[in-house]
């Protein structure tokens, strides 16, 4: 179901405290997207995408806007940030690459709502190599007569002829024993009985590519995919409970009954229409006074990250997206320069401006207490596992939001990053207490506050290394 552009704030007000009109452009902006689809097709190619870009200092939920509009929408989302980008033509890391991400990540999401839809079918058959792997055939003798030059001339023939080499498995012998054994494991998976029980299971092996295929990765060429498809794929043996190796055959057998084709289809139209690219610290690549080193480069990564915000066709390994109607949000504190150092033809393509405002004392007690995943909230879950159950009194925790404002104050701004570095140093006693104090109850008042971090936070010099 379509949420609306308020059913939107609503969700992001669990995770961001204040910045109604960021969240309320943002909203606007998807909910566009869906009115969009509405309209006949010759007026869906006219409209595109309003993109954002948000001003404001670090530490001011920025990014945590953009990262929850992804899941408040279920759509396709990558963050990238624009620093990590050069000039074509130099050693680095190319614009189009953030394109190729976006596919990556809407083939995830189809992919596991295709693999969710054949769930059922996929543990019944998980579940019959499960009774085969717990109770074995007897191995048959093997025949050593095959000629390893013919098998492999026959497999290269076989790809040639685009038929894939299959592994042939030969189950061995069953008797009837071992049929009613398997019954009887059946019926034991069934009631799940054997959840924790351990096995050798034979799986692809999951080891990461070297860094060399980085360079491939960028230009859009999957060499571990393309080396996979000349030759078998690697095995290895791992030790794993039945539970784990449930889920483990659950996907091999998911992937057999998807069809993949579709998969990709699907995934790229949902990238094209649903798609969101957050770049970063756009800033960083604005030109500035013109006067310091590199601004060659800054000025041509943003020539090259023109073309694909404008709408141009990027070619993946799933097949070619298009980003003319990808949303794009651009993000940035503009401290040391303005939007109007971008590159004109950039600027027009950012027509929506929002300007985050810093947070005050009243935000910082907001931000500590009312999320669902605020972060006193966390370190109570964290402390309660070792049976230590921690509170905070009303005034403890204004005091240490009037601490974050003096601290910010002082020394650099970083907005709510502040508040993670002044818990942990108040409570890294706790911490590291708590596993050996057994069950108890500790509350937290602004004495101990004042107490603990009150002098530091009045010494400049020690605030600067230490909060």
């Amino acid at each position: 179901m379509v949420k609306t552009p308020k059913e939107i704030v609503a969700q992001l007000d669990a995770y961001v405290i204040g910045q109604d009109d960021a969240k309320k452009a943002v909203a606007v902006a998807l909910y566009n997207r869906y009115r969009r689809m509405q309209l006949s097709e010759t007026m869906q190619r006219e409209i595109t995408p309003k993109n954002l870009l948000m001003i404001g200092p670090t530490g001011v939920g920025k990014t945590e806007i953009a990262r929850r509009l992804a899941k408040v929408v279920n759509a396709p989302f990558v963050k990238v940030e624009a620093t990590k980008f050069t000039e074509v033509g130099y050693v680095g890391r190319d614009v189009e690459s953030m394109v190729r991400d976006l596919a990556d990540v809407a083939v995830q999401m189809e992919e596991a709502k295709q693999f969710e839809g054949v769930r059922a079918r996929a543990t019944r058959e998980a579940d019959k190599r499960l009774v085969k792997l717990l109770v074995p055939a007897i191995k048959k003798e093997k025949k050593s007569n095959s000629n390893p030059m013919a098998d492999m001339m026959s497999m290269l023939q076989n790809m040639q002829n685009g038929e894939m080499p299959q592994q042939k498995v030969d189950e061995g012998e069953v008797t009837d024993d071992i049929r009613n054994q398997r019954l009887t494991v059946a019926e034991q998976l069934e009631k799940g009985l054997l959840e924790d029980r351990e096995l050798q299971v034979t799986v692809a092996d999951a080891k990461k590519p070297t860094g060399g295929n980085d360079m491939y990765g960028q230009m859009g060429i999957d060499m571990g995919e393309m080396l996979g498809n000349m030759m078998p794929q690697k095995k290895v043996q791992r030790t794993m409970t039945v539970k784990e190796a449930r889920e483990v055959f659950i996907k091999e057998e998911s992937d057999k009954l998807v069809n993949h084709a579709d998969i990709y289809h699907d995934a790229i139209k949902s990238a094209e229409n649903n798609g969101i690219i957050f770049i970063d610290e756009i800033d960083k690549i604005a030109s500035g006074d013109k006067r310091t080193s590199g601004e060659v480069s800054r000025d041509g990564v943003q020539r090259d990250i023109l073309p694909i915000v404008e709408g141009s066709t990027v070619n993946t390994k799933y097949g070619p997206l298009s980003t003319e109607h990808v949303l794009f949000i651009g993000s940035g504190a503009f401290a040391t320069a303005k939007p109007s150092d971008l590159i004109p033809e950039l600027q027009g393509r950012f027509p929506i401006r929002v300007e985050l405002k810093d947070l005050t004392e009243n935000d910082f007690v907001r931000i500590l207490t009312e999320p669902d995943n605020a972060l006193v909230k966390q370190y109570m879950a964290l402390i309660g596992a070792d049976g230590v159950h921690v509170t905070f009194t009303k005034e403890a925790i204004e005091s240490i939001a009037q601490i974050a404002i003096r601290v910010n104050r002082d020394t650099d701004n970083i907005g709510a990053r502040r508040l993670a570095t002044i818990l942990e140093k108040l409570l890294e006693d706790v911490l590291y207490e708590g596993p050996d104090m057994g069950l108890g109850d500790i509350t937290i008042t602004a004495k101990y506050v004042d107490d603990k971090i009150g002098n530091i936070a009045a010494d400049k010099d020690m605030t600067r290394f230490i909060l």
